[in-house]
């Protein structure tokens, strides 16, 4: 069995819809996971920033706007009247019932209920559509086995269990169809796996079944070997191996949201990228075959903050660093790249929230240099030092590039660069030159 995941573009409309059904039935009793359609989780985002405003009548617009639009994708998607009917009924159920929710005492619990009507809307609407076309379909809520646990992480022995009793249950069904993005928490309320939480839903189901292969579906073709809207000529990447996958993830490829790989690592389950545009496409496999000698790929994240501590109290001083790292800790804000000498360490982060408390404690160990609008390049592939010639490579392309960090040796598969936003281009064209 596979687990097929279509993201919000997938399912934008009727006619993609419909071309999602052609992917999945003749594929087989698979367990498919979808989005919301596009646009509508931001528009229920917009509602709940309305009504928490105490904007009643703004959110009431929106509620209809969001509304007609699916009723328009109803009238499309059906051809027969029965089908058609009961999905119109849904529809109004729905809206009716977000039009109840009140401005007063508006809470984070009541914002998680709207927002995950996006993919119950787009399930129930696939599900029927389905039905339509004459399969045995069975919608499994992800409300019934998607669990957080206490510390907010997916309870995967409950996913496990629970999810193994429905598919039990439901076994003589052709198509499982669940919701991404959604779950419980701990206290038994609607919650969400954050943004990119359905590339994460099809992961953790994947690992909890031990799934022969997890597809993630989107309107790209595969990863490619750089960004293809800055450098001309790029090639999309057939292979990569999970701890490749997972750098190029984490440093900019937006096919892929970097949690997603997790399970799937851990399970030793294959996820293959696949464009739902061009369904007959390789795409990218990303499994645990490694191939060494080669540098596969490219990505770059934007918005980066660099930040330098120096101090002659560094000095073989020992305790410093922890010192540092636990300002970043108290402010819940995750460091990306990292590089030390004898008097000072640098270090990146890209949430600015708590930017200027973080400077601020940060000055009683030493002065405190700040540099923003950074960008860091990431090069992926087999990069452990005993490979003669590959950093080298790499830092050759940068000869007339000012480089603000470089990471090397924390891990085997990559090489982190730290420049300037404004050298984003020309530092991935140079490095798509010299490397490919």
């Amino acid at each position: 069995m596979k687990v097929l995941k279509f993201g919000g573009t997938s399912v934008g409309s009727a006619e993609r819809f419909k071309n999602v059904a052609k992917i999945v039935i003749p594929a087989g009793k698979n367990i498919v996971v979808l989005s919301a359609m596009a646009g509508t989780t931001n528009s229920l985002l917009d509602i709940t920033r309305c009504l928490r405003e105490h904007d009643l009548s703004k959110a009431q617009n929106s509620i209809d706007t969001l509304r007609s639009k699916y009723e328009a994708v109803v009238e499309q998607l059906y051809t027969k009247t029965a089908f058609k009917q009961r999905a119109a009924d849904f529809i109004k159920r729905t809206f009716d019932y977000l039009s109840s929710f009140s401005q007063d005492n508006f809470s984070d619990k009541q914002e998680k209920i709207i927002v995950a009507h996006g993919e119950l809307i787009s399930t129930y609407l696939f599900s029927t559509y389905l039905e339509e076309q004459g399969v045995r379909v069975c919608l499994i809520p992800a409300l019934s086995f998607m669990y957080l646990d206490e510390q907010g992480e997916p309870d995967s022995d409950k996913i496990k269990e629970l999810l193994h009793k429905l598919l039990s249950e439901n076994a003589d069904a052709d198509l499982y169809i669940t919701q991404g993005f959604i779950c419980m928490n701990a206290g038994g309320e609607i919650d969400n796996l954050k943004r990119g939480g359905s590339d994460y839903t099809a992961s953790l189901i994947g690992a909890a079944i031990c799934a022969d292969e997890i597809q993630i579906w989107t309107d790209i073709d595969g990863l490619h070997n750089n960004d293809p809207r800055i450098v001309d000529g790029t090639t999309a990447l057939r292979h990569l191996y999970f701890e490749e996958a997972a750098e190029l993830a984490y440093f900019g490829a937006k096919i892929l949201h970097p949690t997603c790989i997790l399970p799937a690592i851990k399970a030793n389950v294959p996820v293959r990228l696949l464009n739902t545009m061009e369904p007959q496409a390789l795409g990218t496999l990303i499994d645990n075959i490694f191939d060494p000698g080669t540098i596969k790929a490219v990505a770059a994240k934007d918005n980066i903050v660099a930040i330098q501590i120096k101090s002659s109290r560094m000095l073989l001083a020992y305790g410093f660093l922890r010192k540092v790292f636990e300002i970043f800790e108290n402010y819940h804000t995750s460091i990306d790249m990292i590089c030390t000498s004898e008097v000072g360490v640098s270090l990146t982060i890209d949430d600015t929230r708590h930017l200027d408390e973080i400077i601020s404690d940060l000055k009683q160990y030493g002065t405190v240099n700040v540099d923003t609008d950074m960008c860091i390049i990431c090069v992926a592939g087999d990069m452990h030092w005993s490979n003669r010639g590959f950093e080298s490579r790499v830092m050759t392309a940068l000869k007339d590039i000012p480089v603000r960090m470089v990471s090397y040796g924390g891990s085997n598969y990559n090489i982190s660069i730290l420049v300037r936003e404004e050298d984003k281009a020309q530092t991935l064209k140079s490095l798509s030159k010299n490397l490919f």
